[in-house]
């Protein structure tokens, strides 16, 4: 695992190179992200955001959710792909939340992960986008792929990543580093053929330093 100092440098470098730490998915509360993060499954987030529109103006709240006919769900998100099980989570999840959570998405881990179709990942992301949690990791594929090549973990273990980053991150920096994780994932530490020579990050990195070796 890399040093504290070597991590708050790539922390540094990223924030320089991706001002905005965003999600990309468009959300405008709790509800709706929690909603949409399920719909990303297997699928593009432009893909959701393209379906998320109609389907919210229908069913606006986790209440008109739990009223929805699953089969209605499903004819809205269908091009997200395993559209049968993402409906009955979204209608189920919205149920829990009108009927225990008082309508109101938690904003705790435990509460959460009660939640039908929410894993780690989906809960870390609304704790630190919408409730502004500290300590928030966000494990995806980029966050898995890039703390790998860059020398924090050797796993794959979405667990023992989220454990060893957030022991090593700032509290209330660790949330956008994942997103900038994911920018910098797309744009140029990319699953096949990474631009390790237009990388900022390429003198930090255990990969870019293995390939570079190798060239």
């Amino acid at each position: 695992m890399i040093d504290r100092g070597t991590s708050d440098k790539i922390v540094e470098i990223l924030e320089q190179a991706y001002p905005l730490a965003e999600c990309s998915l468009n959300y405008e509360d709790a509800y709706h992200l929690l909603v949409s993060v399920r719909l990303a499954a297997q699928c593009t987030d432009e893909r959701v955001n393209k379906v998320t529109p109609a389907l919210f103006a229908k069913y606006p709240t986790a209440a008109d959710m739990a009223q929805a006919p699953v089969e209605d769900v499903e004819n809205y998100i269908r091009s997200c792909g395993f559209y049968h099980g993402k409906a009955r989570d979204i209608v189920n999840s919205a149920i829990l939340i009108t009927t225990k959570f008082n309508g109101r998405v938690p904003d705790n881990m435990e509460d959460l992960l009660s939640l039908p179709g929410v894993g780690r990942k989906s809960a870390n992301l609304i704790l630190g986008d919408v409730y502004n949690v500290p300590g928030s990791v966000v494990v995806d594929t980029h966050c898995i792929r890039l703390s790998n090549r860059l020398g924090y973990v050797d796993t794959k273990d979405p667990v023992k990543i989220e454990k060893i980053l957030r022991e090593i991150l700032p509290p209330e920096k660790s949330n956008d580093f994942c997103h900038r994780l994911v920018l910098h994932g797309r744009a140029v530490c990319r699953a096949q053929s990474p631009q390790c020579a237009a990388c900022p990050l390429a003198g930090l990195c255990r990969y870019a330093g293995v390939t570079s070796e190798g060239a």
